[in-house]
Order: C-alpha cells, then structure tokens, then sequence
C-alpha cells in the first residue's frame, strides 16, 4: 500500500476569487465541486497524475494571521521570464512579501490572501516541472519529515541533508516535495496542508493504519461527517487522507 501526494488544500475568506487569481497565475482551468469549494487543475488534466500537483481552494472565515508553513514556489526558464512573471503576478494582485529572505535571487511574494509564495529564478533541476517548481514545508527536522514522507507515499526521497529534504514522484515528473528546516513554531491550525490519496483497490482504514504506526497523530478534531480521514504528520502538520482513486 502506498499514498501520493494529489493536491494542496488552501484555505481562503473568498474561494473564487482566489481561485481565479491561481488559475490565471499558472495557467490553469476552474472548477467547483461543491459551494464554497474551487478546483484548479492543468487543461486537460486527467485527475489524478503526478505530472501536476493540483490546488483545492475552500473557503473559511477566518483570516490569516502568522506565515504558512506550506507554499508553493514557481518555476521560471529564464531571468527575462522570472521579471514578467513577477509583473505580472503583481497586476493580477500579488503582492511583494518579506519572510527575512534577505538579498536572495528568487522573489517571495504574497497572493491576494496574503499566501506566501517564490517565483524562483531560473533552475535546471525544474525544467520539467511545468508551473509549480516544488510544494515547499517548513519543518524542523528535515531527515525526520523524509522519513515520515518517504515511507507514507510512493515517493521518491532524492536527497536529504539537515537542512531539507526533496522528493518527487517515482515517476518522475510534476513538482517536488521539500522539506526546509526553519526555526518557525507551528503555531495554529495550518492554512495550506498536503493531500494524499491511496491508489484504487487500496483500504482507506487499512491505509490510516498504516500511517499511523509510520508517525502519524490524530489532530483531534470531529470526523464524524466526512469521508476521508484528517492526520497530522510527525511535526503536526495536518494532512489529509482522501479516499482511494
């Protein structure tokens, strides 16, 4: 049994709205599943495929207060193109953020929710990674979360130091998953969280077992009325587990 990472769930006080300023960021279509719910995902996507990691945006009334600890940072091909991407990003309505980043060649920038988010300069190592270069983590111990993530998906670790950690799919195609030590807390229900989901034939409680003896926590709330399964990783950052497809 396995998992792989589908999608990031972003949580936002207008789900369209931000839908919209995505989707126009990385060229990608809209659509809602449910009210309240806006889903991006590559034109011609055929869900799911680790060629993309899609973006799940749900709406929730609260606003945010302290830096994510999950963001995406987006992949350039060139300097020309890192500074028209950054243009604009800032006409859709990003805006720029200091995270004390210092004097450093990529541009950290924030959505229109106040998300923080990198448009990287150029970098072979995401030529092939379409728009989204990688789905960034904060943590505090990156061997740690590798092991954790290494062994709950099907993923492949493809390097691992004390300061980060990488991944990608066996496949490898689509974006990477890196983890990045950071002397941060977390602090608060997370805003942006990963999503997996078990391959088709899979058992969703035998899954939840399984990730639950890798590390896996309760993060003690009501489950009772969905049907996909809510986790925290080793470090308490909040997955969830969706059905098997």
């Amino acid at each position: 049994m396995a998992t792989r990472l589908v999608q990031i769930n972003m949580k936002a006080r207008d789900d369209s709205a931000l839908g919209r300023f995505w989707a126009e960021a990385l060229g990608w279509g809209v659509d809602s599943e449910a009210p309240g719910v806006t889903n991006l995902e590559p034109v011609g996507f055929s869900y799911p495929d680790p060629v993309a990691v899609c973006v799940d945006i749900v709406a929730r009334p609260e606003p945010k207060t302290v830096k994510n600890r999950v963001h995406l940072d987006l992949a350039t091909t060139s300097t020309a193109h890192q500074a028209e991407l950054v243009a604009r990003l800032k006409e859709l309505g990003a805006t720029p953020a200091d995270v004390g980043q210092g004097d450093v060649p990529w541009t950290v920038m924030a959505d229109p929710e106040g998300n923080e988010f990198c448009v990287l300069e150029p970098r072979p190592v995401y030529r092939d990674t379409g728009p989204v270069a990688a789905v960034v983590v904060d943590c505090a111990d990156p061997r740690a979360m590798a092991r954790f993530w290494g062994e709950a998906m099907d993923w492949t670790v493809h390097e691992v130091t004390d300061d980060h950690a990488i991944l990608r799919s066996a496949q490898g195609v689509g974006p990477y998953l890196e983890f990045l030590r950071t002397p941060d807390t977390k602090s608060g229900w997370n805003r942006v969280h990963l999503d997996v989901r078990p391959y088709p034939g899979d058992d969703l409680a035998a899954e939840e077992a399984r990730l639950r003896a890798l590390g896996a926590t309760d993060p003690g709330i009501d489950q009772s009325t969905i049907h996909w399964r809510v986790l925290a990783d080793p470090e308490g950052n909040e997955f969830c587990l969706l059905t098997p497809r």
